[in-house]
């Protein structure tokens, strides 16, 4: 059964995706149309590629995910703490080529290399310019900054929706007039772009996977210092556009997988770990599936 998908970021809890296309792969649905932000632009991007969960899953398995974390200079000549020195002035802890260039090594196995290397509309991906204010849809957007959304590379799409503000360097995207923008992580404005669908409504259902707990009302962020305001500040950000859109009656096709003791940018993550978010998405999606009513 085809059926269009939009997976939320969550940097590395984004493995539980893979037991959940695992759990829809056995269902037999296939994905017709994918959105993503973030890790859930990787995800989108390898499954729009053709890969299976099997395949994800072994190529995440030979994968040590600090090879991503590719220092800046600043951040290499400012020990510890002082790293954060760097950055001011590199804009981010780390660059983020490391896991572009793996990203296309694996787009490209599969014959993927611009947008136009994939059906029409089968992939979109979240990203914000911090430069002009404005969320980007990729590959659409595009064509406002006079750039063929077709000739785009899809991974150097996913990089720019992965670009999380201060731990990945910003991406440099030059309109045809040579005025470049810096573009972050989509998270920032959408984490969960279910609503891209909504204009583009079709007859297939539509089904979200989050990596969070179901919402509850009672649930309040306790802000006690300046670290605390900005982590509210920024979860505020990611939420409050994409709430309204679930609240709004679309909560009954989102999967919440409900994990809260793995943090995004924990990359030092074990083969057990691993193993736990993988099986924790297979078996939240099993078990919803079993409700679905589409």
């Amino acid at each position: 059964m085809l059926i269009d998908g939009v997976f939320a970021g969550g940097g590395v809890k984004a493995f539980a995706f893979i037991g959940a296309l695992q759990a829809m792969e056995e269902k037999n649905f296939t994905f017709s149309r994918i959105a993503g932000t973030s890790a859930g632009a990787i995800m989108g991007s390898l499954m729009a590629a053709g890969y299976t969960s099997k395949e994800i899953r072994e190529m995440f398995d030979e994968v040590e995910l600090k090879m991503f974390l590719d220092p800046t200079a600043w951040a290499k000549t400012f020990p510890h703490l002082l790293k954060w020195v760097g950055v001011y002035f590199g804009l981010g802890l780390y660059k983020g080529n490391k896991l572009e260039e793996w990203l296309a090594n694996k787009l490209e196995a599969k014959g993927v290399r611009t947008f136009g290397d994939l059906p029409n509309d089968q992939l979109r991906v979240v990203a914000a310019d911090i430069s002009k204010s404005r969320m980007l849809v990729l590959p659409d957007d595009l064509e406002h900054y006079g750039i063929i959304p077709d000739s785009f590379p899809v991974a150097r799409a996913v990089r720019m929706s992965c670009s999380l503000p201060f731990f990945f360097q910003p991406v440099r995207l030059f309109d045809k007039g040579g005025t470049s923008s810096l573009v972050v992580d989509g998270g920032i404005l959408s984490n969960f772009p279910m609503w891209l669908f909504r204009k583009h409504r079709s007859k297939r259902p539509l089904l979200g996977f989050q990596l969070n707990p179901e919402p509850a009302d009672h649930d309040k962020n306790s802000i006690t210092n300046a670290l605390e305001l900005y982590g509210s500040i920024f979860e505020t950000m990611q939420k409050s556009h994409d709430s309204r859109y679930i609240d709004s009656g679309h909560e009954n096709n989102v999967v919440f997988i409900p994990i809260e003791t793995v943090r995004t940018t924990s990359f030092s993550l074990t083969d057990e770990d691993r193993e736990k978010l993988v099986t924790l998405g297979y078996e939240t999606t099993k078990q919803y599936l079993k409700t679905w009513s589409r």
